[in-house]
């Protein structure tokens, strides 16, 4: 993946002040680390004269699957090219976008210390990309580069030079040429029109990347006639966010044409004078959703199954509806820190009386466990192997038997909603799987057919009307002790 950058220059003005822009000297040659691979930076010629920059993105194409689990929930930008064999290595993305910020970020905010002067100044410039995926062809690449000052050049790639007769790629080579722009400016356009034409971004796309795109296309945006399909593509065709970004640019709009700030503007709305709630985070809306269900259990005697460090115990403890908490963990390292934060070497011995910990694995059975109104197993499974949960559910389920089993698990449905979550992504690195709502259903109606429980679902945290909660919650109550437990 390939972007070169090229200025003229002279005595007075060299071309050479570009590495003072890019704020990367032309006699070195730079390596920076990346999420997907390593960016280097090198200068192909570099003389008063002329000099050309050139950004060379190498993508750990091994690492791109892997971020993505390999799970076909979007390790692959493009998934119709499978996750091994795709354009990603060679054709300019999102990828080179966000390496082009990471790389140029200063570059790109007009910042130049050394040289104060040089960032507002108008330049010589031409962009070479020489494969570049444009979904509309090169009619949209005109469309979009043109209202901004460019002179473009896109010649289509033909999809074999042998059999010409197959006609052209989706990619075209592309040369931008412009004297009236400055440098950050043109840093900023391919920021964000890389990934529009290309179309198929390689994270998912959170509602901050509203104010990202706003922020990236002040001054240029607002008023370019392509702007609705920028918006869209940009924001991966997510409505909402798309709407939010298109009336914020429409704002910007009215209050340039009316020669005032756009908060004068959008004035129809009183600012709020007391400040807003904080969100409650999702961990403690779980704890909440468990102790609900647990009271409405009416259980008394509960099994903290995998409770890490014992947040949940700490919980439960402040309920004196609770006489017996314990707390199972395979990690001693866990346990003692949960120690710590329960203070049992400090606690009363009334209170000290009603918690204990210890160490055990879920995958064997353990007659410790056994006679337990209840047992939860809050965001635990998903860090077995699926080959072990049977040994997880039978240990559970079939020799402990509780009355009442709760278990919470992610919804991976709803991870397209985390702002700082890479597509395909699971939210911990030590998770084996994340399943969706149906997927967890059918494992939760299996086990409790097969053991004797009937089961419900609770969602936990906002239920998008898309994509479903945060969190999925199981409860398992048990119908048919004497029967299932023969079986």
């Amino acid at each position: 993946m390939f972007l070169t950058i090229t200025t003229t220059g002279t005595p007075e003005r060299p071309a050479t002040d570009l590495g003072y822009l890019l704020h990367k000297h032309p006699d070195k040659a730079q390596a920076f680390s990346t999420s997907y691979g390593t960016a280097h930076v090198l200068y192909p010629e570099a003389e008063a004269g002329r000099c050309t920059a050139a950004l060379l993105l190498e993508v750990d194409t091994v690492a791109l699957v892997r971020r993505g689990k390999g799970k076909g929930r979007g390790g692959a930008p493009d998934a119709a090219l499978a996750q091994y064999v795709n354009d990603r290595p060679y054709a300019a993305s999102s990828l080179l976008a966000v390496a082009l910020s990471n790389v140029f970020s200063s570059a790109m905010k007009g910042v130049c210390n050394a040289r104060p002067e040089l960032p507002g100044q108008a330049r010589p410039l031409r962009v070479e990309v020489p494969a570049l995926p444009a979904r509309g062809g090169p009619d949209l690449v005109r469309k979009l580069f043109e209202p901004l000052g460019w002179t473009v050049t896109a010649e289509p790639v033909a999809l074999d030079t042998e059999f010409p007769e197959w006609g052209d790629s989706r990619y075209v080579s592309l040369g931008l040429e412009s004297d009236t722009l400055t440098l950050a400016e043109a840093l900023r356009h391919l920021y964000v029109l890389l990934p529009v034409l290309d179309d198929a971004k390689h994270y998912w796309v959170a509602p901050d990347e509203v104010d990202k795109l706003l922020r990236v296309g002040e001054g240029w945006l607002p008023g370019h006639p392509e702007q609705r399909l920028i918006t869209s593509r940009y924001l991966s065709r997510r409505w909402a966010l798309t709407r939010q970004a298109t009336e914020r640019l429409e704002l910007v709009r009215l209050a340039e044409a009316d020669d005032s700030e756009v908060e004068e503007i959008d004035n129809a709305v009183e600012a709020e004078t007391e400040a807003e709630e904080k969100p409650t985070p999702l961990a403690v809306q779980r704890r909440e959703a468990i102790v609900t269900a647990l009271r409405q259990s009416g259980s008394a005697r509960v099994l903290d199954l995998g409770c890490g460090q014992g947040q949940l115990v700490q919980t439960l403890l402040k309920d004196p509806a609770f006489t017996e908490i314990v707390g199972v963990d395979v990690s001693m390292r866990a346990l003692t820190i949960a120690s710590r934060r329960l203070k049992l070497d400090r606690m009363g011995e009334r209170q000290a009386s009603r918690v204990q910990l210890f160490q055990g694995s879920l995958a064997y059975t353990d007659a410790r466990l056994k006679g337990y109104d209840a047992a939860v197993l809050s965001e635990v499974i998903e860090h077995l192997d699926l080959p072990r949960l049977p040994a997880l559910e039978y240990a559970v389920f079939g020799s402990a038997r509780p009355r009442t089993v709760l278990v919470t698990t992610p919804n991976v449905e709803y991870n397209v909603r985390w702002e700082s979550l890479p597509a395909g992504h699971v939210r911990h690195g030590d998770h084996r799987f994340e399943w969706t709502r149906a997927e967890f259903r059918a494992w939760s109606e299996v086990v409790a057919e097969r053991h004797g429980y009937g089961v419900e679902f609770v969602a936990v945290g906002p239920d998008d009307p898309e994509v479903g909660p945060p969190t999925q919650m199981a409860v398992f109550t048990m119908t048919t002790p004497k029967e299932a437990k023969a079986a």
